[in-house]
């Protein structure tokens, strides 16, 4: 896949393209339908097919007091719509000046004139251009007149609920990875590298890694089932993931990401993994004393373990 960084001032482009428009953070089952639809396209016209998006988000630059957190960083966007087989992905610089874009210009001078593009689908509540006056409708118009073909896609819901990335944020917050993992068809993951921490999980008997997350976003505080895929192996392990601020061992202390990985003793110090979220057992709690606790995180592993004889892990089975 042909990745640029700065579209506007390249020449070297995907010329009469099928492509969409959009942040597409999440990359859920409405952007995947969206995309799939571009692709399949593009097959079909024997042109390259392209995704546009923007980065930073667009209200870091118009409204910085309203941006959410990401659900994936920009490397992870890539690599899904990578393995969408998208044929080129247009990194544009959101910046002050490009904020002042009107939907016109962006049309004429990008679309057409540096593009040349062959058809845009675009979901139909999407806007563009200062103001967000860019809308189907304008670009509908736009087409006829310079013509190009352009079509709306409708949401995707889930028991009548439309997905959206606001959904999604809303449910990882909340823990609740059916919910997630449901709008995004692919088990959700968070990238990080293994940090070394006080290693008190080792002291009580139960030895962790701590992840340094590279995501902005990631569950609220609480034990989770999950897998640990690092990047120095070539296959998956079950894990059980706490988040929180360790109440029972610490006071006023920061917010950690520490897995215990099952069967496993290598030192991964440094290493990037990939934590993928299956399931809550609890949310975090403070117990009176470190045999309680420990007790607690014994009952946490049994249950766990319990949910991958029922949902076994196969190697390389990562986006389940």
């Amino acid at each position: 896949m042909l990745v640029l960084q700065d579209p506007l001032r390249q020449t070297d482009l995907p010329r009469g393209c099928v492509a969409t428009i959009g942040n597409f953070d999440g990359m859920h089952i409405g952007h995947q339908e969206l995309v799939r639809g571009v692709v399949e396209r593009a097959l079909e016209l024997g042109r390259p097919s392209t995704v546009i998006t923007f980065h930073p988000h667009p209200l870091s630059i118009v409204a910085p007091d309203r941006v959410p957190k990401q659900i994936l960083t920009l490397s992870q966007k890539e690599e899904l719509l990578r393995d969408m087989g998208v044929d080129a992905l247009l990194i544009v610089p959101f910046t002050h000046e490009f904020s002042r874009w009107t939907a016109d210009r962006f049309i004429k001078e990008f679309l057409v004139a540096a593009l040349n593009i062959a058809e845009v689908r675009i979901g139909q509540d999407f806007a563009f251009g200062a103001g967000r006056e860019g809308n189907l409708a304008k670009l509908k118009v736009a087409g006829e007149r310079f013509g190009f073909e352009v079509m709306g896609v409708g949401d995707v819901k889930i028991r009548g609920i439309r997905v959206s990335s606001s959904i999604v944020r809303d449910a990882i917050a909340k823990g609740a990875m059916h919910v997630v993992n449901l709008a995004l068809g692919r088990s959700y993951f968070i990238d990080g590298r293994v940090a070394t921490g006080r290693r008190l999980g080792r002291k009580i008997g139960f030895p962790t890694v701590n992840v340094d997350s590279a995501n902005e976003l990631f569950p609220g505080g609480g034990v989770y089932v999950t897998t640990s895929r690092f990047e120095s192996f070539s296959r998956s392990f079950e894990s059980v993931t706490n988040i929180g601020v360790r109440p029972t061992l610490y006071e006023n202390y920061a917010i950690t990401i520490e897995s215990n990985i099952f069967d496993f003793d290598s030192n991964v110090y440094g290493d990037t993994v990939r934590v993928y979220f299956h399931q809550l057992l609890r949310r975090e709690q403070q117990f009176r004393s470190a045999l309680e606790l420990t007790n607690q995180i014994r009952q946490d592993i049994a249950r766990s373990r319990h949910y991958f004889l029922k949902h076994p892990l196969r190697d390389n089975d990562t986006l389940r």
